[in-house]
């Protein structure tokens, strides 16, 4: 795959397509968007309120609103500048994305690697469209991270990163999902939403406290990303495997044989799906082939009002 993020679409990540995404979105009508803002009583409060307190300034980034142009600060240093205010809501998605070497399997159009690429760009069109910043952190065997940005530029950042990460060589070293939510509950990068899109293979029962404190600062989604394989019992058959350039053939005849296939392969989704449910947390699972509009806006969505 070349570094441009040209892939198939199936096996690599294709920019193209995340791109393309944009018209997926576009199309939708969005329902608005609830945040949980990082502030004293942690209210959940619908974007974007403005109140009349003066805050700072700072440099414009696309997808500002021009009327809000500090056109004095801009004048004395020859850049544009936006004003915020005491009591401006703006949201900020952080999107992890697990790249461990289990997420690139698949039986069913494309591996769990790509569909988690395509989730995470249609989640950062989603944030655009809705006026929140986006930005994304790689976890696993590459570590690397893209502040929130404003705009569509924001999310066409997220789209070049997912595919340069997915072409990049993956560090000998991995990064566990503990790991990145500490670091994520270190840094925060401003974020009043985060997406975690994994498999949940690297899941650990440590990762429970880690997740319990982020979502004390910040609205948590999950996105369970799995095969087909993971998530029901396959037809008695022989099923041919390959990894690490190795291809073994797997007998399956037996329903025993079968149930025990699929309770160790879906291990993973399993776990963290049961995880992120016993904490409250917005949650949905998407196979390879699915449409990943429906489950973002399942997780990013506003809540219906009771």
């Amino acid at each position: 795959m070349s570094q441009s993020g040209d892939g198939d679409g199936r096996t690599q990540v294709s920019l193209a397509e995340l791109i393309a995404l944009r018209t997926r979105v576009g199309r939708a009508k969005l329902a608005p968007l609830v945040s949980r803002a990082a502030r004293s009583g942690h209210q959940s409060s619908r974007l974007y309120g403005r109140g009349m307190d003066y805050a700072e300034s700072r440099v414009y980034q696309a997808g500002d609103d021009v009327r809000r142009l500090d056109w004095r600060l801009t004048a004395r240093s020859g850049k544009l500048h936006t004003k915020l205010f005491q009591e401006d809501r703006e949201g900020s998605l952080l999107i992890l994305v697990d790249t461990h070497v289990s997420m690139r399997f698949g039986t069913r159009v494309r591996f769990k690697s790509v569909q988690a690429a395509r989730v995470a760009a249609c989640a950062a069109w989603y944030a655009a469209r809705a006026g929140e910043r986006s930005g994304v952190m790689a976890f696993g065997q590459i570590d690397s991270l893209l502040r929130p940005i404003a705009g569509s530029r924001g999310a066409l950042c997220v789209c070049g990163a997912l595919a340069e990460w997915d072409a990049r060589r993956p560090a000998e070293r991995t990064e566990s999902l503990v790991d990145a939510l500490t670091r994520v509950n270190r840094l925060q990068h401003g974020a009043s939403r985060v997406l975690l899109i994994s498999d949940g293979f690297c899941a650990e029962a440590s990762a429970r406290q880690r997740l319990l404190d982020l979502s004390r600062h910040a609205a948590v989604g999950v996105l369970v990303v799995a095969d087909a394989l993971e998530l029901a019992l396959v037809p008695a058959g022989r099923y041919p495997l390959e990894h690490g350039g190795e291809r073994e053939e797997v007998v399956l005849q037996s329903e025993r044989q079968r149930r025990d296939f699929q309770r160790a392969i879906g291990a993973g989704p399993a776990q963290l799906g049961e995880l992120a449910k016993s904490l409250g947390l917005r949650c949905s699972t998407i196979d390879t082939v699915a449409d990943p509009f429906d489950a973002v806006v399942g997780v990013l969505g506003a809540r219906r009002s009771a």
